[in-house]
C-alpha cells in the first residue's frame, strides 16, 4: 500500500508543474490590445510624415477632344514693310496665233475745210464779207457768193482769220447763226500797215453759217488787199460727231 501510494505522489507532482506551465501559456495577453491586461502600456503619438514618393511614369495620350469654338478675331496689325523686289522670272514662249478677226466696217473720213482771201478793198459793213479769193474749198462748204460757211458735218471746227488794215480803223466780227461770237479791233497807225486778227473753236450742227462782217459805220472799214497784202479766211473740221 505504502509502495502504491508513493508512486501516485510522485506522478501528481511531476503533472503539476506541466499542467500550470500550459495554463500561464494560455492567459497571457495580446500585447496589441489597449491594455494587455495589467502590464499594457498607454497608446504611442503618431508618427511624422514620410518623405514624398519618387514620379510615377508618364501615362499615355488620351483621346484628342473635340475642336473648340472660333475665338473672336484680334484687331488688324501695322503694315509691315515692303519687301524687296523679287528677280524676274525667266520669259515664256510666245503664245498660239489667235484666230483671225472678223472683217470690219471700212473707216469713213469725215473732211471739210475751206481757206479763202479777199480781193477787194473796204467791203460793205454789217454785212458778210465775201472772200473770192480761193486757196482751198474741196468740199464746196464755203459759198463765195454770200461769204457764208455751211456746216454740213457736225462737230467742232477751227476759225481763223488775219485781215491787212490800212487807211483807217477795222472793227469785224465772227458770226454764227445771226450772232457775233467773237470781236477784234485794230487802230490805224498813219503811214502804216497793221494786222488784225482772231481765232475760235466752235461746235456747229448740220445747217449752222459762219461768216465775218464789218461791224459800226463806213469809218471802222480799213480791211485793205491788193497784190502784195492779203486779207484771209479758213476754218476746217477737227472732231465730227458720231453719234
Amino acid at each position: 500500500m505504502r509502495g502504491s501510494a508513493g508512486f501516485l505522489l510522485c506522478l501528481l507532482l511531476l503533472v503539476a508543474p506541466h499542467r500550470t506551465e500550459v495554463a500561464a501559456q494560455d492567459a497571457q495577453p495580446d500585447p496589441k490590445t489597449p491594455c494587455a491586461n495589467w502590464m499594457g502600456g498607454a497608446p504611442g503619438y503618431p508618427g511624422h510624415n514620410g518623405l514624398p514618393g519618387r514620379d510615377g511614369k508618364d501615362g499615355k495620350d488620351g483621346l484628342k477632344g473635340e475642336k473648340g469654338e472660333q475665338g473672336v478675331q484680334g484687331p488688324k496689325g501695322d503694315q509691315g514693310e515692303s519687301g524687296n523686289p523679287g528677280a524676274e522670272g525667266p520669259r515664256g514662249f510666245p503664245g498660239h496665233p489667235g484666230l483671225k478677226g472678223e472683217k470690219g466696217e471700212g473707216a469713213y473720213v469725215y473732211r471739210s475745210a475751206f481757206s479763202v482771201g479777199l480781193t477787194e478793198r473796204a467791203p460793205h459793213p454789217n454785212v458778210p464779207i465775201r472772200f473770192s479769193k480761193i486757196f482751198y474749198n474741196e468740199q464746196n462748204h464755203y459759198d463765195s457768193s454770200t461769204g457764208k460757211f455751211l456746216c454740213s458735218i457736225p462737230g467742232t471746227y477751227y476759225f481763223a482769220y488775219h485781215l491787212t488794215v490800212y487807211m483807217m480803223d477795222v472793227k469785224v466780227s465772227l458770226y454764227k447763226k445771226d450772232k457775233a461770237v467773237i470781236f477784234t479791233y485794230d487802230q490805224f497807225q498813219n503811214n502804216n500797215v497793221d494786222q488784225a486778227s482772231g481765232s475760235v473753236l466752235l461746235h456747229l450742227s448740220t445747217g449752222d453759217e459762219v461768216w465775218l462782217q464789218v461791224y459800226g459805220e463806213g469809218d471802222n472799214n480799213g480791211i485793205y488787199a491788193d497784190n502784195i497784202n492779203d486779207s484771209t479766211f479758213m476754218g476746217f473740221l477737227l472732231y465730227p460727231d458720231l453719234d
